[in-house]
């Protein structure tokens, strides 16, 4: 993820990137070569980093565990941060960061750059205008894809490092917040993950919607999007997205009772620029405008805490309330 940020920063013609920081030197080094940069400054401290080149803002690509504490020395120089998700690697550390920001009133965004993503744009429009309210919302995610490196080794590699999208998409669609969840997770035998790989989670959102999913990271064959298969159902029909194709939706004509069913494709969402890339320019307009990000940490918390319920909830084995 370091490359492919180092990528778009480079690719966005308002940005210099002017260094980068890592403990490993070589790295960094292999990254440069790799991506073709030139005149980027590499150093392996981060505070004499931030003294060195005075950027005028940071982006967090450290693994989850190192967010806290990367992000914090950041505000706490009044620099900027652009950080990958999670938000950080528990809810309490992420509340101290939300606060700190506010404290320090220095912008923390955090990159749920598949929002930007035009077929979710447009499935999100087409839900919330056709079908006449939501009910019931489902996501399946099924990938087997091998890493190397922290993922293979997380306790619960999917609802930390791969559900968040999930579950910040299915906040994005309906516009409703987490109540409260049941989770289980498990990991089948033939997983090359150490820690559990799949799960089954049923939120309850407000406005009394339920939210499902379905997922695992040990799934080979008949994978789906990286962006889930989604399914809503509303008072006036359903609709659908694979994650790639155009959305669709079956929705009585005029919302009428026992009218025919009309469907709809829905054609993707005109988008500048999509996932990091657009990220970034939301990023940059809030830096430059002082307006709210899409994903400023005090809404992208409310998604965090989606992933730490669920984790409580299968450690538990009971439904967990999850607080405003």
């Amino acid at each position: 993820m370091g490359r492919t940020w180092a990528s778009a920063l480079t690719g966005n013609p308002d940005v210099c990137l002017v260094g980068w920081v890592d403990l490993v030197t070589e790295r960094v080094l292999e990254g440069i070569e790799a991506v073709g940069l030139t005149d980027v400054a590499v150093d392996d401290d981060l505070d004499v980093a931030l003294g060195k080149w005075l950027p005028d803002f940071v982006v967090d690509v450290a693994p989850p565990e190192a967010h806290h504490e990367v992000t914090r020395r950041c505000l706490a120089r009044g620099v900027p941060v652009l950080g990958e998700k999670p938000i950080a690697s528990s809810l309490d550390e992420a509340r101290d960061l939300v606060e700190f920001s506010r404290r320090t009133e220095t912008l923390f965004v955090v990159s749920q750059n598949r929002r930007y993503n035009p077929g979710l744009v447009a499935f999100r429009r087409l839900v919330l205008s056709r079908l006449g309210g939501i009910g019931a919302l489902s996501a399946d995610f099924y990938s087997g894809y091998h890493f190397e490196g922290f993922r293979e080794e997380m306790a619960s590699p999917l609802l930390l490092d791969m559900a968040v999208h999930t579950f910040d998409a299915a906040r994005y669609i309906t516009g409703a917040d987490a109540r409260s969840v049941y989770c289980t997770e498990f990991n089948p035998p033939w997983s090359w993950y150490r820690g559990a790989a799949s799960a089954t989670v049923d939120f309850e959102l407000s406005a009394g919607i339920r939210f499902s999913y379905r997922g695992s990271w040990c799934a080979e064959g008949l994978e789906t999007s990286p962006d889930a298969e989604w399914r809503a159902i509303g008072a006036f029909g359903s609709a659908k997205w694979d994650g790639s194709s155009n959305p669709v939706a079956e929705v009585r004509t005029g919302g009428a009772k026992g009218a025919a069913l009309e469907r709809i494709e829905a054609a993707p969402a005109p988008m500048p620029e999509e996932g990091i890339a657009a990220s970034l320019v939301d990023f940059l307009r809030a830096l430059r405008t002082g307006e709210p990000a899409m994903n400023d940490c005090k809404d992208n918390i409310k998604s965090f805490a989606m992933v730490m319920a669920a984790l409580a909830s299968s450690a538990s084995g009971e439904r967990v309330a999850i607080g405003p």
